[in-house]
């Protein structure tokens, strides 16, 4: 039903968009929210909220620049220098259960000493409630003062002042008023912290207060980004649920904290950051398996009701992200319609799909140089098809690369092993193979009628070969 929703309103919002950023062309500098509060209240909650927007945040023509907000510092002060990353979570009242202590345990201690130097952890209690605000900042300074006086942890409270109206909003999706305000307070929660967070570090990740991270996230997370490099995103994703493990650069943020402040009444945060990230040209989704982060928490911040939502995906001790080299791809197989030798190799939640191959087939991959490779993982077929497999195949690696008719190739191939039930591994793989590896063949040994998905193809590495 959410996901039904969720597209009948992508049509109104990027009208909406649209034409807010027209607007903005005409709109002044100066963020103003405590003059125009009254004004607001005595403007009818049914006009068009660009009305809204336009009175309250009234610096839309200049999305880089910070939201002019004096935050309360909690615990913490401001760090002496730029980190690597920064790990941001926003945190209120639970009528059942408080996992935040948890959460806040998770990220330290399945971070290494040396990964420890270079995050930030910024936690911002966003309840109106100060004493239960005071309450929490003394459990976590009591549980972890030396993280705090070590500049890896601060605390912090936006004032109830700097809101926006919360009562009397839009009632999108037939949602209950309660359910709106918690919602599109929950956007302005967020919001607040994004802008405080946004020279903290080069990159930032937002979790929620009820996540268990996955042993060295942070080493997971730089292999990923390094992988990346020279090719263009705008948000990575390291988990499936909600606005857990959303990772952005950090010269996003304001923009990032502008657009939830513009249409925060409109829908939940997890969608609008699907907007964010098609107006800024992603229009991929760029997820990474396995998840390194996971929900735990049994009771929503939302009224206490449950939410026993787990990410299947999710490895806490075993997570290793491939190297996957750089390299070409080739093969002669049918590819049904932009389902690409190249979505294989990726490690983002995607896959390369053809007609039923025949015995011949092929599918290679030509690095830029010659590797010395430890271990190779191969995953054919999905959940939802189940039977897309490679039914009969093998792997064989290669040296001596050259030109032939079939494309760029090697000269000799060396059969590593066979298939079984549509996947292949093997570890060890140096001591296997007495040269240099140049290409890897993923080879059909009998024509099949099933269709043929290649999931993934990880490769992982020793140092490459000084040619």
């Amino acid at each position: 039903m959410r996901c039904l929703r969720k597209r009948s309103a992508v049509s109104f919002l990027g009208l909406l968009v649209i034409c807010l950023l027209f607007m903005n062309l005409y709109i002044e500098d100066g963020y103003v929210l405590k003059g125009d509060k009254q004004l607001i209240r005595e403007t009818s909650t049914h006009q068009l909220n660009s009305e809204r927007y336009v009175h309250t945040f009234k610096d839309l023509s200049n999305f880089s620049g910070a939201i002019n907000v004096t935050y309360r510092y909690l615990a913490g002060t401001p760090l002496p220098r730029k980190k690597y990353l920064t790990v941001g979570l926003s945190s209120v009242k639970r009528k059942k259960g408080n996992y935040l202590l948890e959460t806040i345990k998770s990220i330290f201690e399945q971070s290494s000493y040396e990964e420890l130097k270079e995050i930030a952890v910024v936690v911002h209690l966003a309840d109106f409630d100060l004493l239960w605000c005071d309450s929490m900042v003394r459990d976590i300074t009591q549980k972890f003062a030396h993280h705090i006086i070590a500049g890896r942890l601060m605390v912090i409270h936006a004032p109830e002042e700097y809101y926006p109206i919360l009562d009397g909003l839009k009632r999108n999706y037939n949602d209950p008023n309660d359910r709106v305000k918690f919602r599109s307070k929950q956007n302005v929660d967020y919001a607040f912290l994004l802008n405080f967070c946004a020279n903290i570090s080069d990159y930032y990740v937002m979790l929620e207060d009820d996540v268990r991270c996955s042993k060295n996230f942070l080493s997971a997370i730089k292999k990923v980004i390094t992988s990346r490099e020279g090719s263009y995103w705008v948000t990575l994703e390291f988990s499936k649920l909600g606005y857990i493990g959303k990772l952005y650069h950090s010269h996003d943020l304001p923009r990032l904290a502008h657009f939830l402040l513009m249409f925060y009444q409109e829908m939940p945060c997890d969608w609008l950051l699907i907007h964010f990230r098609s107006l800024l040209a992603q229009k991929d989704v760029m997820r990474f398996k396995p998840s390194l982060f996971q929900h735990i928490g049994y009771y929503s911040s939302y009224k206490g009701a449950e939410n026993k939502l787990k990410d299947d995906d999710f490895e806490e001790d075993s997570f290793d992200i491939p190297d996957n080299p750089p390299a070409e791809l080739y093969t002669n197989m049918n590819v049904f319609e932009n389902y690409d030798a190249s979505k294989a190799y990726s490690s983002v939640d995607e896959y390369f799909w053809s007609k039923a191959p025949a015995v011949g087939d092929y599918f290679v991959i030509v690095f830029e140089k010659p590797i010395n490779i430890s271990k190779i993982k191969v995953s054919t077929g999905t959940e939802d098809r189940q039977n897309d497999i490679l039914h009969h195949g093998a792997l064989e690696v290669g040296e001596n690369i050259g030109w032939s008719k079939k494309g760029k190739q090697c000269a000799t191939y060396l059969r590593l092993g066979e298939f079984q039930n549509g996947n292949f591994e093997v570890a060890d793989v140096k001591h296997k193979v007495p040269f240099d590896i140049h290409c890897i063949r993923i080879l059909a040994t009998r024509t099949q009628k099933e269709w043929l998905i290649i999931r993934s193809v990880s490769i992982w590495t020793f140092q490459p070969v000084n040619q």
